[in-house]
């Protein structure tokens, strides 16, 4: 550890706080006395995300108090940072002297690579630049040891103190209030603003409703019709589709939060894993709500039955649902297990229980949520609702072991249970391990993947073999097959499917024939992460992430891809959304044209507010955008900031259209020096179809606003 490490510890501002009457005092008291050397800027070249040009110390953040958040966006404690980050950003602004620079540093060779940190910088909401640090540049000048590392930088690029880890949010915001304060007295803050720039507009014209697809499960209906659902978790929601890929229910998906309530009021916070229970019933990882969600189908209705809306540290459990808190679920498989308590069964028929298996990322566990009174290991009686810790000690390794407790999970992220045998495969992401748990006792083993040392999680790679001797890279998915001898895997950093024989510990790519890969590429996945097989055992749905896509890959009776398909989504006539609310004036705006074979249109919104009026100081603003269909994507789709609204509108490609309606929707509290005047009123844009129009749009609309007025310019 350097010298250098040592002055930013955050032990010796601590220290000074500790001496001082308040927190305040002890960090103007530090600030006064600390004297680090400036920071090297950036290296030249380095590609940069959210900005129209690279920011440098010299030139863009002098006068800035920068906050360099170090991460490597596999992490699951560098995502836990993203929203404490986004909080701290409401509060000081870039006018107000403060910038957040995401320095991505990579762990894994997949995480090097631009594409993949833009799709992951819009995947998470992350609207503060980054930069891919690709050679760890920036990460060697200033001592970085670990992900998530956050340094205060002052007005100069000089050192204040450097946090490792998560959980500092109050502490950034006294460090940052008082930091803003001290140099402001020193007149060496700056207002100026900087080359923001928003990187959704980089989307790829996504032909399609899906926005980073996380996970993918099915079920038979009573009409034993396969029904799969999905987590749309870019756009908040959940699907649940036909077999030919008809949209029959959105769940959620208005807008991003924390929310139970009918279909269309539920509020998601990107879902990942999801189960069905039976046909009635689907549970849901709502992952950075920190919470389980069950959808019932019969009442139409969505409602919390584990976790707090907050991320939790609990490593133990115990609670009954909402009140227990976790952190990241992250996928969920339901296990049918006898009720142990033959005290009241003595005919040796004790009913079938049914348990909620939890792939815990956030804590690195397997969890459990009871749905009935359940006795289970060491017949230990749980009630229904307990939500509880079974596997794993919450420390990050890939440590195998008999009792479970003792056995360490590195960010598990997908689940697939054998039923017969009473066993369930976990993809340890971080690990890039395939890992066994037995459900009958608790013990941990290896299948495939990872390293014999336990602290090693940087054995990744991409080879065909057995045990240790195989490698993967950050796998997320799995699934097994009706026989559950085979094991499928979405090895998701190397973008490539994998078989696994779980009885022989070996793993091999499979191939996907050529002539079907998807626009002429022979990279037909990127970043798959979720996949489950069909009922008949003859094929596989994967959600192809970074793709937007749904794939369907067809198998032969030896488990080959003999063909692969996108999966076209389609809208039910009774999923096209309708604005309830007759309150909102409508506005209509100029008609913009597009391809007939759809597209994408990025909408600039300026409002302009004249005559006096004003926005109410610290009233919430809210605007939203409607959308014709399910099969239509927006991202984002509503906001609060309204000094710059952009969205990019995805339309599918439907060739019936002639002519359909975006709605943008505000909810907006103004006033005049004598009066509060609430403004709800509803800009629609006529969107018409032509075979001459273009594919690509962009649209500039500006708002005119006084007391008495609204027009569309």
């Amino acid at each position: 550890m350097s010298a250098d490490y040592l002055y930013y510890s955050h032990e010796k501002l601590r220290n000074f706080i500790e001496q001082s009457k308040n927190a305040d005092e002890g960090v103007l008291e530090y600030l006064r006395n600390v004297k680090y050397a400036s920071v090297q800027d950036f290296a030249p070249g380095l590609e940069w995300f959210n900005t129209s040009e690279p920011l440098s110390f010299a030139k863009h953040l002098h006068g800035k108090i920068v906050v360099l958040d170090f991460f490597t966006y596999c992490c699951i404690n560098c995502m836990h940072i993203i929203p404490d980050l986004r909080e701290i950003e409401s509060k000081f602004s870039v006018e107000d002297g403060l910038v957040v620079v995401g320095v991505h540093s990579a762990k894994f060779e997949n995480e090097k690579i631009s594409s993949n940190i833009l799709a992951a910088v819009q995947r998470y909401n992350i609207s503060h630049p980054v930069v891919n640090d690709a050679n760890s540049e920036m990460w060697k000048n200033c001592d970085v040891h670990c992900w998530p590392t956050l340094l205060i930088l002052g007005p100069s690029a000089n050192p204040i103190v450097m946090l490792t880890g998560e959980g500092h949010k109050k502490d950034l915001i006294i460090y940052i209030k008082n930091t803003l304060k001290f140099y402001k007295d020193k007149g060496m803050i700056s207002n100026h603003k900087l080359p923001i720039k928003s990187a959704y507009h980089l989307l790829p014209d996504l032909k399609g409703p899906l926005l980073f697809p996380g996970k993918v499960t099915n079920i038979l209906d009573e009409n034993n019709h396969e029904i799969l659902a999905i987590s749309d978790t870019g756009n908040n929601r959940i699907l649940v589709l036909k077999e030919d890929g008809t949209v029959m229910e959105q769940i959620g998906g208005k807008k991003l939060g924390f929310k139970d309530g009918n279909f269309e009021d539920a509020e998601f916070n990107n879902p990942q894993g999801l189960t069905f229970q039976n046909k009635d019933v689907l549970f849901v990882a709502d992952t950075e709500n920190h919470a389980i969600r069950k959808i019932d189908f019969k009442t139409r209705t969505v409602v919390t039955v584990a976790g707090t809306g907050k991320q939790g540290d609990d490593q133990i459990g115990g609670q009954k649902g909402p009140l227990q808190s976790i952190s990241s679920p992250w996928d969920l498989c339901i296990y049918r297990t006898r009720d142990m308590d033959l005290t009241f069964h003595p005919d040796g028929n004790p009913p079938i229980r049914d348990v909620l298996i939890i792939a815990m990322a956030g804590t690195h566990q397997i969890w459990a949520l009871f749905l009935e009174d359940t006795v289970w290991w060491k017949c230990k009686k749980y009630m229904a609702g307990t939500c509880i810790n079974i596997a794993g000690s919450g420390r990050e390794e890939n440590k195998n072991n008999s009792y479970p407790n003792s056995a360490g999970f590195a960010q598990p992220s997908g689940l697939a249970l054998c039923q017969k045998n009473r066993e369930l495969y976990i993809a340890d992401s971080e690990s890039s391990s395939i890992r066994r748990l037995s459900l009958a006792d608790g013990k941990v083993t290896p299948v495939v993947g990872g390293d014999r040392n336990p602290q090693n999680l940087f054995a990744f790679g991409d080879k065909d073999g057995t045990l240790f001797d195989a490698k993967l890279q950050h796998a997320l998915g799995v699934c097994i097959t009706k026989d559950e001898k085979t094991l499928f895997v979405t090895d998701t950093y190397n973008h490539k499917l994998k078989r696994v024989e779980v009885t022989e510990n070996t793993v091999s790519t499979i191939t996907v024939p050529a002539e079907d890969t998807i626009d002429g590429t022979t990279s037909t996945f990127k970043e798959p992460a979720g996949i489950c097989i069909s009922i008949d055992n003859k094929k596989l749905y994967i959600t192809d992430t970074n793709n937007h896509q749904i794939k369907v890959l067809h198998l032969n009776n030896k488990y080959n891809v003999i063909k692969i398909e996108k999966l076209e989504l389609k809208s039910l006539e009774e999923n096209k959304q309708k604005i309830k609310n007759s309150s909102y004036e409508i506005i209509t705006g100029k008609p913009v044209k597009l391809n007939s074979t759809g597209g994408k249109i990025i909408f600039s919104i300026y409002l302009n507010l004249e005559k006096g009026l004003n926005l109410t100081n610290g009233a919430p603003q809210n605007w939203m955008v409607d959308l014709p269909d399910v099969t239509w994507s927006s991202v984002p789709k509503n906001g609060t900031d309204l000094t710059h609204i952009e969205t990019t509108i995805n339309v599918p490609n439907h060739i019936n259209y002639k002519e359909q309606y975006v709605d943008f929707l505000f909810d907006l509290l103004t006033c005049t020096t004598d009066t509060c005047l609430p403004k709800c009123f509803l800009i629609k844009i006529p969107i018409k179809f032509e075979a001459t129009g273009k594919s690509n749009v962009t649209e500039n609309i500006n708002l005119v606003m006084n007391s008495s007025d609204i027009k569309v310019l």
